[in-house]
């Protein structure tokens, strides 16, 4: 299939410059490139879809570059943002810079002996233009009528824009004019709030190759939504990291597993490189048999496999098992720290406290009196078995590895107590 055909058919494409160009272009192995900002230490899941669609073209024997923006990451980019972003320390970006390039390791093959992908940054460049060369052979190309009405700077327009992020879009022009110069790339692809970015680059690229011919195109990416309306990517505890030391493998792989119905088949598309026949399958069983999630724990396994590797995936799914299923017991105590990492945690090293007052300790309860009928009405579980003795003593209970015990009062509040010696 064509890597159009495929991208249309899974919903990828959003926008793109002339498609019988475009599509007659890749007929043929063709460069193309992405840029992602260093603006933390992490990529995190929204960054997933361009990085994917790179593996994509990859895969269908095209040539891509993934682009840190090592000089654009000091300035900020506007798009889509209601606000200035901060601006950080060059020793900081350049930090956040080296371990993007770790991240997007996992995800496109830099060592094929076909069509490896590039690593660029694009302060090889721009690191060392000054501004007279900035303003003479660049600026001179960008009309401030056409750059107001970008829609990036329009909508900022009201809220206030600086020049240091009005001037974002010709940094990321040249950024195409570069690559297109040392590796002959001809498509950008990026999200839709880059549309705007990146025809300014195609424009400049026309403009310095008059008399040559010299064909580039743009490609967009649909920005990813959730039908219940809130933001996709994001969670009570924040946004979801691909680093594991951010957001662990099993919370990564409950974030997928908790998909909604009407978003799941979207998700499964976009992000798997699943066959359209089998998403397809999954699909009917969403209609048919929603209650089994068959469809979501596909999606689990498969993203989870896919940022984190097979081991951290089996991982995940044996903490899921074990924490709604049942078998806490066959945890590690590895295994029950990364369960329950976002869970209230209490240290102790009396084991002689009652079971009474660490209910109180732990915040499961407010008095002794609440403790005890809490206990002997059947609501208090420890390591997922229900305890009915409030005369217990920690000594007395049986730990997680020697060293953890998981509360839970009624059916969501969970407790962990680790215990020292």
């Amino acid at each position: 299939m064509h890597i159009l055909d495929d991208l249309k058919n899974r919903g990828l494409i959003y926008q793109h410059t002339d498609e019988e160009m475009l599509r007659k272009r890749l007929d043929t192995p063709t460069t193309l490139y992405c840029g992602f900002d260093p603006t933390a230490d992490s990529l995190h899941i929204g960054h997933l879809l361009p990085i994917l669609v790179l593996r994509r073209f990859q895969l269908a024997g095209h040539h891509p570059i993934a682009l840190v923006g090592g000089a654009t990451g000091l300035i900020g980019d506007p798009s889509g943002k209601l606000n200035e972003r901060t601006l950080n320390p060059k020793e900081t970006v350049e930090e956040w810079s080296n371990k993007i390039k770790a991240q997007l390791s996992k995800f496109l093959d830099f060592d094929s002996s076909e069509n490896p992908a590039i690593l660029a940054n694009n302060y090889e460049w721009l690191g060392s233009m000054n501004v007279i060369e900035f303003l003479r052979d660049v600026g001179k190309n960008f009309s401030v009528g056409m750059m107001l009405a970008k829609e990036s700077v329009e909508s900022r327009m009201d809220r206030g824009l600086s020049f240091t992020e009005f001037s974002y879009m010709i940094l990321q022009s040249y950024d195409f004019l570069k690559l297109n110069e040392l590796y002959d790339c001809e498509l950008q692809v990026g999200g839709q709030d880059q549309w705007g970015n990146i025809t300014s680059g195609t424009d400049l690229i026309r403009r310095r190759s008059v008399g040559e011919d010299k064909q580039v195109h743009g490609l967009t990416v649909p920005l990813v939504t959730k039908s219940d309306g809130t933001k996709f990517g994001k969670t009570e505890s924040g946004a979801v990291w691909l680093d594991p030391e951010k957001t662990s493998p099993y919370k990564f792989y409950q974030f997928w597993l908790n998909a909604d119905d009407r978003d799941v088949v979207k998700y499964l598309k976009f992000f798997t490189f699943l066959p359209l026949d089998e998403i397809k399958g999954l699909e009917e069983e969403v209609v048919t048999q929603p209650e089994k999630r068959n469809a979501q724990r596909v999606l689990a396994r498969e993203m989870t496999e896919l940022v984190h590797g097979q081991e951290a995936r089996e991982r995940a799914e044996k903490i899921s098992q074990a924490l709604f299923t049942g078998g806490l017991e066959n945890l590690s105590g590895a295994e029950v720290e990364e369960g329950f990492s976002d869970v209230p945690s209490t240290t102790i090293s009396d084991q002689e406290v009652s079971l009474v007052d660490l209910l109180i300790q732990v915040g499961a309860v407010s008095s002794k009196r609440q403790a005890r009928e809490s206990i002997e009405s059947g609501a208090i579980y420890i390591n997922g078995v229900r305890h009915s003795d409030s005369s217990s003593t920690v000594a007395q209970l049986d730990k997680l590895d020697e060293r953890f015990l998981v509360i839970r009062r009624g059916k969501k509040n969970y407790f962990l107590v680790k215990i020292t010696n």
